[in-house]
């Protein structure tokens, strides 16, 4: 017998089924050989934040990778497992995606492990993942300083999208579309107490609400 929330999940598969797949002319008859996203969303595992429902998108609409806090490694070609980087060149180089977006969100787990690593119940896999995020760390402390208008969980939030904006930048493929092809790199953050977005503006460093 099935655990009810492996029921519920084939339930929705069911659902998922019916809507995608009737018909000759159905969305996966479309999408079975070939994928053409116009946009590589790079988002936090959090599961309340799942870009797909956030933007309504529909199958092969995005191209979304997700990992702890949406963060974005420096380009360090050492042959390692790199994942996340792997994930950004193939959506950057082989899909030619147009726009790459970095999305944030407040409350994020991640950021909480960074800034209060004694606090934090899991182990070193994750506290060694969030290093990527300290200079917006120290950057988010240096800010709180001068300003303590705004929480310290929050300005990090919004410092880790700048760090991996930054970090993206690092990679010579992301800076040659850039050049190129004129890729765009967008830094979002979903404030989930309000439900709102906003958009990093890099020429006044600030985060700000964006209309719909």
């Amino acid at each position: 017998m099935l655990k009810k929330e492996i029921a519920r999940l084939l339930t929705g598969f069911r659902q998922f089924k019916e809507k995608f797949y009737a018909g000759e002319d159905s969305v996966y008859s479309k999408l079975q050989n070939v994928q053409n996203p116009k946009t590589l969303i790079i988002g936090c595992s959090d599961s309340r934040v799942d870009p797909a429902i956030l933007s309504s998108a529909g199958p092969g609409e995005l191209f979304v990778v997700r990992n702890v806090a949406n963060l974005v490694p420096p380009c360090d070609p050492d042959g390692g497992r790199h994942g996340v980087s792997a994930a950004i060149e193939f959506a950057v180089v082989n899909l030619q995606v147009e726009t790459v977006i970095i999305l944030g969100h407040s409350q994020c787990g991640g950021i909480r492990a960074l800034l209060n690593p004694e606090n934090t119940i899991a182990g070193g896999f994750l506290q060694q993942w969030v290093k990527i995020a300290e200079p917006a760390k120290t950057r988010a402390i240096a800010l709180a300083s001068s300003d303590d208008s705004v929480p310290l969980w929050r300005l990090c939030e919004h410092e880790s999208i700048r760090t991996s904006l930054e970090n993206l930048k690092s990679f010579p493929f992301v800076a040659e579309a850039i050049e190129k092809r004129g890729l765009t790199l967008l830094g979002v953050y979903f404030d989930i107490e309000k439900g709102e977005l906003l958009e990093f503006n890099e020429k006044t460093e600030s985060f700000t609400p964006i209309p719909y």
